[in-house]
């Protein structure tokens, strides 16, 4: 393991210590260490040589189980492979163990940069660490008594087991779905008298489980005991409370969340300033009172405003249709010495469609020429797009043809925008010959779900032969063919000879499996098209006309006919 550092190293530590919450501690504490980790995560030696330090430098500190596999998804890369397998063996000899998400966002990475052995190494560790039988059934028989048992403090006391922080951590994660079972068990903990006290690591886990929006008051319950009892909210925590709030919509309580950090010894890096206020710009109606409330904080703590924030900001202004506003920041920007780029027009576009002002929409794009800036695919998305969310299918065609003229290419998700408008409209004809030219001639790559839709959409205008030709053009573009909305269709409106070319074009590459044809079969039974099915089962290759299920299948339905 890395043992020394260079002097630019010891440079890098030396300021990292000076501004961090590391610099005014005799001995560190858990969540001081996860902070400066979180800083040179990017750079896996220098977070090493770190972590090495802490047991020369600092004799009273030990690594919690956060700690360790914080540290180890840093060194999980092609870079650091030696320094991981080091430190995993540190970590089991120090009693501490690697847990799951971790251990699948190690593995993760590892499939990305294609090291099929150490996937291998590591899934056989991780396999052998759980067949620990004692810790294993310790866990399990916790949650169970937990889940079950209103009165669980009573079973657990005839189970015998050794509370530790890492016996903790692992019940609390498989209690993560239930939050007020969870946070029932850590209470019982905390009250049992066994001479266990909740650490950082704990108190953190606990955080974790509750920050989700069925159990949202009691999160910020459990945030204000944890600050009586001299515990932060630590890094690890933020990121993932904060990405499970902005997932679930609940914005308010992610901008509290921020403000709460940015006052506390941990604060978020300033990039996450930008984030959030993407996120609050992304909601159908943007609550411009958080937008003001996360830049307030950010400035209170003397940062200067990032093009990012600018144009979160300017986002939210367009999108609530503030344009007076969002010229105003425009030159704020500029001042600062930002100038607008595509982004920034594609954000005023967006909002002029939104306001359904589709003619200013369109002037922006001469303006941002005259500024020098080419509008890019991005650009004429957003103004095709907002045309389309009004109903002005044949406009947004229109400027697709302009934007092809220009030499811009059009890509999926753009395809997938107007395919989806041109079948609202009932234009499903349309959309496939528009689907076909993209693809098949201009080389566009389709979304999976592009190709779904239209299918769906086709069967629906009666056009079987066109979502046929779909199906082949799923399996050109390696996926999965989509054969499951054909079954009912046919077995409605369509023949057998309908059926037999899905499967001849299911078959091209591989074999249907014998569920494909149980459910045509199923369809055409539930139609009463008894005849039809048995025809099809004549046609129908002899290891299918043999298969068990597939007998039963007819012997049942022939039964049922006799009777």
């Amino acid at each position: 393991m890395l043992r020394s550092s260079t002097p630019p190293l010891r440079h890098l530590l030396s300021r990292l210590f000076s501004t961090s919450p590391l610099a005014s501690q005799s001995t560190p504490t858990q969540e001081s260490v996860l902070y400066t980790l979180k800083k040179l995560q990017k750079s896996p030696l220098k977070a090493l040589s770190f972590f090495d330090s802490l047991s020369t430098q600092h004799s009273g500190f030990s690594p919690c189980s956060s700690v360790y596999n914080l540290m180890l998804r840093i060194l999980g890369c092609r870079e650091s492979l030696p320094h991981f397998w080091d430190l995993l063996k540190s970590m089991e000899s120090s009693g501490h163990s690697i847990d799951q998400g971790t251990y699948q966002t190690i593995l993760a990475k590892f499939k990305k940069e294609k090291l099929s052995d150490e996937c291998s190494n590591l899934s056989l560790y991780y396999n052998k660490l759980n067949k620990d039988a004692s810790a294993n059934d310790s866990v399990t028989s916790i949650a169970n008594a937990v889940l079950s048992c209103e009165d669980f403090g009573k079973e657990l006391e005839n189970t015998e087991f050794t509370l530790s922080e890492d016996m903790v951590l692992l019940v609390l994660r498989e209690l993560r779905k239930s939050p007020l079972k969870a946070l029932a068990f850590f209470n019982w903990v905390k009250d049992r008298g066994t001479g266990y006290e909740h650490g950082s690591a704990s108190y953190n886990a606990m955080a974790r489980v509750l920050g989700r929006d069925d159990s949202l008051e009691k999160f910020w319950d459990f945030v204000g005991e944890m600050k009586e009892k001299g515990f932060d909210v630590n890094i690890d925590t933020y990121v993932k409370v904060l990405r499970q709030l902005q997932k679930r919509g609940l914005m308010k309580d992610a901008v509290e969340l921020y403000e709460l950090m940015m006052d506390g010894p941990y604060k978020p890096s300033q990039q996450d300033c930008g984030v959030l206020l993407r996120q609050i710009a992304l909601s159908p109606m943007p609550d411009l009172d958080l937008v003001y409330r996360v830049v307030r904080k950010y400035e209170s703590h003397g940062y200067a405003l990032t093009k990012p924030i600018y144009d979160g900001i300017h986002r939210s202004l367009t999108s609530n249709g503030q344009f007076k506003e969002a010229e105003e920041i425009v030159e704020k920007m500029k001042i600062d010495g930002y100038e607008p780029d595509n982004i920034t027009y594609s954000q005023l576009v967006y909002g002029l469609c939104k306001a359904k002002r589709l003619d200013d929409a369109r002037k922006v794009l001469d303006e941002v020429v005259k500024t020098g800036c080419t509008p890019d695919l991005k650009t004429w998305t957003v103004l095709i797009q907002g045309h389309c969310m009004c109903g002005e299918v044949d406009k947004a065609l229109e400027y697709l043809a302009d934007m092809a003229e220009r030499g811009i290419l059009p890509d999926g998700a753009l395809l997938d925008i107007l395919v989806k408008a041109m079948c609202q409209s009932n234009r499903q004809g349309a959309a496939h010959a528009l689907f076909v030219e993209m693809v098949e001639k201009t080389g566009v790559k389709p979304w999976q779900a592009s190709c779904k839709h239209l299918i769906v959409e086709l069967l629906r205008a009666q056009m079987i032969e066109e979502a046929l030709g779909l199906v082949k053009s799923m399996k050109s573009n390696n996926f999965p063919p989509f054969w499951e909305p054909f079954g009912a269709h046919i077995a409605k409106f369509g023949t057998v000879e309908d059926a037999k070319q899905l499967l001849k074009e299911l078959s091209k590459n591989r074999k249907p499996v014998p569920n494909v044809y149980m459910e045509l079969f199923k369809c055409f039974f539930e139609e009463g098209r008894y005849g039809e099915a048995q025809d099809l089962l004549f046609r129908c290759p002899y290891h299918i006309r043999n298969d068990r299920e597939i007998v039963n299948l007819f012997g049942t339905r022939r039964a049922e006919s006799v009777a």
